[in-house]
């Protein structure tokens, strides 16, 4: 046999082993359910979970102190930022809950579940929904927290999300029938956009998006809000549109000795050069040398970027960082805003690069399977939204420790907006509350089995009363945990002000 037909036997057993690799490893034909069989799964949990078991709501013996599950959870934040944490919390029930995914996430850990698994935002409350701009500078209505996003149960979102409406509504001083008919809206909103999603193909599932001219337009239509709403709603996006580097750029920073660096704001913002002078005292990322920790977190960030997008933020350069505090819930996590300068002097980027610390579903629903936790989020956020920040990335920096903390970046503001729920009429939180449910489900639909879910809930409203029923009665539960958590503020358990 010459060499040439050696080579053809080779290549030819070579190719046989691959076919007979793939047929190994691809499903067979009976093993594919169709979407019809997946519907009647979920319709036939019902019999094992009844839609109506989600409704009940009673703190169970031996339940878990809400304030020594702030005190674990602060142990891995920064200890000079915890009574800050605490101030915002304390503000009323609202922010309380707000701040307190960790001791929700332990309650509901007891509570039915179908046992379907979606990617689960782990704090979806309404205040974590808002406006962006897209990759193709649309301004898209979505999720816009991903800092506990883990696989789980949908319900728990749900519940979640309901509640939050609830507790707002009872901010707000709405009747209780008033509460009750937005808290339905917003389960029925879940309800009827999963069913929707279940008659799409996959790729339309994928592609679909809210667009906030579209959401806005219907709404105003439908009359679910007045055309007046509807444009004082408009003119709040076009200042959102707004909020980007170049607003950042001016309101965090100021030129000196001809030098455009941060602003000194303690605690809110600390430059980079007072964090420096701090070493040894307290744990702002105190390290040897704070520039070089700032180059390996941009060096470790462009790894995790797709090459085009590396490309893009190599053409950039450092300018300034600080330490900048955000958020309720996440307030004491160490979070930097990175100030970089393009080609020209006016061409300004700004990041934001934020730790991402252990989920709080994690102890119920076990550990991520990514190793490092900012590509947990990442790639969470990736998979829940419609369009995802194109400078989306995970970098891994030693502490003061000497061991390593992992953070995801971000575009610290990209068009982004929020609503002021401390004035929100009952008439929008019942049109924000329903897109809230359909832009959840369209996120569960995307990451788990959406034929099951919507077979599951079925067309009848019984899913969403139970919801509506378990909403009141966590709202309850909630304020309760508040009261405690004020006592605990009043006699010292916890610090009520800054240090």
């Amino acid at each position: 046999m010459g060499a040439k037909e050696q080579l053809d036997e080779i290549h030819g057993k070579l190719l046989k082993a691959v076919q007979q690799r793939i047929w190994e490893v691809l499903p067979k034909d009976g093993n594919i359910k169709t979407a019809e069989e997946r519907r009647e799964e979920g319709a036939a949990l019902r019999k094992q979970v009844p839609r109506s078991s989600h409704g009940a709501w009673e703190a169970a013996p031996g339940r878990p102190d809400p304030v020594e599950l702030l005190k674990t959870q602060g142990r891995s934040r920064v200890q000079d930022l915890l009574p800050l944490r605490y101030e915002r919390m304390s503000q009323s029930a609202f922010t309380f809950y707000r701040g307190g995914a960790l001791i929700m996430a332990s309650d509901l850990s007891q509570t039915p579940v179908t046992g379907i698994e979606v990617q689960a935002c782990g704090d979806a409350h309404i205040s974590n929904f808002g406006l962006y701009t897209s990759p193709e500078r649309r301004t898209v209505f979505d999720i816009n927290d991903f800092d506990e996003t883990l696989r789980g149960p949908w319900e728990w979102d749900v519940k979640r999300l309901a509640t939050s409406v609830e507790i707002c509504g009872r901010d707000r001083g709405f009747k209780k029938k008033d509460r009750e008919a937005i808290v339905l809206a917003c389960v029925e909103g879940y309800r009827k956009a999963m069913a929707k999603f279940a008659t799409m193909g996959e790729m339309d599932v994928w592609y679909a998006k809210q667009d906030v001219e579209d959401l806005l337009s219907k709404v105003a239509d439908e009359g679910v809000i007045s055309k007046d709403a509807a444009k004082k709603v408009a003119k709040g996006v076009e200042r959102a549109k707004k909020k980007d580097s170049s607003r950042a750029i001016a309101k965090f920073t100021e030129v000196v000795d001809g030098r455009l660096r941060i602003v000194s704001d303690p605690p809110m913002v600390i430059p980079l050069r007072d964090m420096a002078k701090r070493k040894g005292e307290g744990d702002y990322l105190a390290v040897a040398d704070m520039r070089e920790l700032i180059s390996l977190a941009l060096f470790e960030y462009r790894r995790s970027l797709p090459p085009e997008r590396r490309m893009l933020i190599e053409r950039y350069h450092g300018v300034d960082v600080a330490h900048k505090v955000v958020g309720v819930g996440s307030v004491g996590t160490r979070a930097l805003i990175v100030v970089m300068q393009g080609a020209s002097e006016d061409d300004y980027l700004v990041l934001q690069v934020k730790e991402a610390q252990k989920s709080v579903l994690e102890p119920f629903c076990g550990k991520s399977s990514t190793f490092e936790r900012g590509q947990r989020v990442v790639e969470g956020q990736r998979a829940m939204q419609s369009s995802s920040d194109m400078l989306l990335g995970w970098c891994r920096l030693p502490d003061e420790d000497k061991g390593f903390r992992d953070y995801y970046v971000r575009q610290l503001w990209d068009g982004k907006g929020s609503v002021d729920y401390a004035t929100v009429t009952k008439r929008q939180l019942k049109a924000l509350a329903t897109a809230c449910g359909g832009t959840l489900a369209r996120a569960h639909a995307r990451t788990g089995d959406r034929f099951a879910i919507a077979g599951y809930l079925g067309s009848s409203d019984s899913f969403d009363r139970a919801i509506a029923q378990f909403a009141v009665a966590y709202a309850d539960q909630n304020e309760a945990d508040y009261d405690r958590f004020m006592w605990a503020l009043q006699n010292g358990e916890l610090e009520a002000k800054p240090t």
